[in-house]
């Protein structure tokens, strides 16, 4: 995998307004968001919505409670 993919610090990308799906299978080529890689797998991309174009946190540590945005669960061990 990248250094994109699944780490313990969240990835900043600059966002157009609308809907975005972020990769959770951690296989595709466009890390943070899904390229379809996950078929089969029994996993699938998580949508979310912008509302304006803006800076967003997505989580690559897979844990937060706020996914696919990133909460600080990282730090917390």
């Amino acid at each position: 995998m990248s250094e994109t993919h699944f780490t313990n610090s969240p990835l900043a990308v600059e966002l157009e307004a609308g809907s975005h799906f972020a990769c959770t299978c951690g296989k595709s080529a466009k890390f943070p968001f899904c390229d379809g890689s996950h078929k089969g797998s029994g996993l699938a991309p998580k949508k979310f919505e912008i509302d304006e174009k803006k800076t967003v946190y997505l989580c690559r540590c897979g844990k937060s409670g706020n996914s696919p945005f990133c909460d600080g669960t990282h730090k917390k061990g």
